[in-house]
């Protein structure tokens, strides 16, 4: 930092200390990531303060000429990253670009059918407490009680009772691999649109590692700081027919100028996503996530689903008498950084939780492996059934501390 320490030392020092708490903490929150530094660069570049309201060509100020390649550039990347017919970047959010799918082509009360928050949905999928709940009447399909996996018989017979004009397929904290080819037949069998919220997976996507919706969705939305290691902000992807009204909903409709600095962290971010390093990657974060799973399996935890298809697990604490809540907080306590979750099912309040989530993309992107999550497994472990001696929170508090030594975010 050049200027920042001497225009506001207490900023200044709070980037300080959160470099340092990424360097000295194991992030296994799998929503998070670490993005490249070029990243960065690119978000705070003098792209920050540019205004340019419209698309490439027909802006509503001057001055746009270098906006305009940039836009298009990442465009470009995006849609070749995808095998998309038309995106558009400008949502400040994954939430935006999930609200500009619905105004595009649904009217206020139109019914929309989706995964349950408490089964792993996302809150912008109508759960009560977002404003899209108050916008759409919204219906939702939950898991197999058994298996905890999409029931796609159930889901087709709520859609054909609920006629819903469109149906969102995509989660937060859902394990498994979605059909997105039977999404399609539902969704088509009723004449509904066919959302793919893909926010948590779009890097597994990217690469190739999972199937990708895009050939079986009407729109694509995901964000680009999770699995793709990119900054902030939201992207929509969309079949050519539907382009015009995306653009027109979420310019002029519910946004300004875009983020153009943004704009340019996205278009590092495709491009970095179509090297072939990438791939390896995110084939070593789905690798990790597994070993994460069996880790915990053999300590005696009980895992959601019985394993993983990505980049994420969901671990069930009622077997060691524990609860979410209290597994976050002995863990930040030595520096592993988790969430506390639902898990289906649950019995606990949604600020106490039977369940932690925790993600393999933090720990993958510092270079760490099967030996190292077998560590981390038995860091997390000694620490969650130990939450009130000190002594032995200390001792891993400081194998923490050496494996971040050893794989540094930034070296």
């Amino acid at each position: 930092m050049q200027y920042l320490p001497q225009h506001d030392p207490a900023v200044a020092e709070l980037v300080r200390l959160e470099e340092a708490r990424i360097e000295d903490t194991l992030d296994l929150i799998a929503a998070e990531n670490h993005a490249p530094r070029s990243i960065f660069e690119a978000q705070g570049s003098i792209f920050s303060t540019k205004a340019a309201e419209g698309y490439p060509g027909h802006r509503f100020h001057a001055g746009c000429r270098n906006a305009d390649a940039l836009e298009s550039l990442a465009n470009e990347r995006a849609r070749q990253l995808f095998g998309a017919d038309h995106a558009n970047l400008q949502p400040h959010s994954g939430v935006s670009a999930n609200l500009a799918v619905y105004f595009s082509v649904l009217n206020p009360g139109d019914r929309i059918l989706s995964m349950k928050l408490s089964h792993g949905g996302h809150l912008s999928h109508g759960d009560p407490s977002s404003i899209t709940s108050k916008c759409f009447n919204f219906q939702h399909y939950g898991l197999d009680p058994k298996t905890e996996r999409i029931d796609y018989d159930q889901v087709r017979a709520q859609a054909l009772d609920y006629k819903p004009q469109m149906i969102i397929a995509g989660a937060s904290s859902y394990p498994r691999l979605i059909d997105y080819e039977k999404m399609e037949q539902i969704a088509s069998r009723v004449s509904a649109y066919l959302l793919v919220d893909m926010a948590h997976i779009a890097g597994l996507v990217a690469a190739g590692v999972i199937p990708g919706p895009v050939a079986h969705a009407d729109f694509v939305t995901f964000t680009t700081y999770k699995t793709l290691q990119g900054g902030r902000g939201g992207v929509i992807l969309c079949r050519q027919e539907h382009a015009k009204k995306i653009s027109r909903t979420i310019f002029p409709g519910a946004q300004g100028t875009p983020s153009l600095n943004l704009l340019a962290a996205k278009a590092v971010c495709f491009k970095l996503a179509l090297e072939p390093v990438f791939k390896a990657l995110q084939t070593k974060t789905r690798d990790n996530a597994c070993a994460l799973s069996a880790g915990f399996e053999q300590k005696g935890y009980r895992i959601v689903t019985g394993g993983t298809d990505n980049h994420l697990i969901l671990v069930d604490l009622r077997s060691k008498g524990l609860t979410g809540d209290v597994a976050e907080k002995a863990l930040e306590s030595v520096g592993i950084i988790v969430n506390r979750n639902v898990i289906p099912g649950d019995p606990a309040r949604p600020d106490v939780t039977s369940g932690i989530r925790v993600g393999a993309p933090g720990i993958t992107s510092r270079g760490m492996g099967p030996d190292e999550v077998s560590q981390i497994v038995g860091l997390m472990d000694t620490a969650m059934i130990n939450t009130e001696n000190g002594d032995i929170l200390d001792q891993v508090s400081r194998g923490v501390a050496d494996l971040c030594r050893k794989f540094p975010v930034y070296p």
